[in-house]
């Protein structure tokens, strides 16, 4: 196994992400930003903020695929979400569910960093997915 993911005791729990992953192997493999649009460009979900969660974990999920990994080889995810506040957890946390099985996203997620921002991209983009993953 690549990949470890797991939460030691005495650390915070239950949250919807594993605290520690432990990575063994040698390619790297970094997926950038990923937003909620497709190869066309089009937008996804405007407004939407689980909509475009979803929308944005499939496209790393591309992203990974086309480096050979998938979700299970990821140490890591960021998600950087404009206008945070807490009352969009819910929102955030129904894209993850409404995704998790179509891209094979294990649940707890690996470990996730969220950090809230003002501005991305364009204005209609709402969060942005990064993830690192590891291959033997």
């Amino acid at each position: 196994m690549t990949v470890q993911h797991f939460t030691p005791d005495g650390m915070l729990q239950p949250v919807p992400y594993h605290h520690v992953a432990v990575g063994t192997g040698t390619t790297h493999v970094h997926v950038s930003g990923q937003i909620a649009r497709l190869a066309d460009g089009s937008a996804v979900a405007p407004g939407d903020l689980a909509g475009q969660v979803a929308q944005a974990l499939r496209n790393t999920s591309v992203g990974l695929a086309g480096a050979g990994a998938s979700f299970a080889d990821v140490l890591r995810l960021t998600f950087y979400v404009t206008r945070w506040s807490p009352e969009k957890i819910g929102d955030l946390m129904a894209g993850v569910g409404a995704v998790a099985a179509e891209i094979g996203l294990p649940l707890p997620l690996p470990p996730a960093s969220l950090i809230g921002v003002d501005y991305l991209f364009e204005a209609d983009v709402l969060v942005e997915v990064e993830a690192t993953a590891l291959l033997g």
